[in-house]
């Protein structure tokens, strides 16, 4: 994994800790709630890690009031 920041490491971390197997759905909204930050700030890192992070797979899957990211562990 390339060097990634402490905060894309948290979201990461929290990806991780909710995917153990296969794929989730995870809207950015909610993640925000959790992490204290906000939909937008959420996305951008989502997006970063999807180049950046290795071992698993980050697709923006949808998008309505909020966009939803499909999340997929590598094997």
């Amino acid at each position: 994994m390339t060097n990634i920041s402490i905060e894309d490491a948290q979201l990461l971390e929290y990806l991780l800790d909710h995917v153990s197997h296969g794929s989730e759905y995870f809207r950015a909204k909610y993640i925000a709630d959790v992490l204290g930050l906000s939909a937008k700030q959420v996305g951008a890192r989502l997006a970063r890690l999807s180049v950046k992070a290795d071992g698993v797979q980050i697709e923006k899957w949808g998008r309505g009031k909020s966009t939803t990211w499909k999340v997929t562990m590598s094997d």
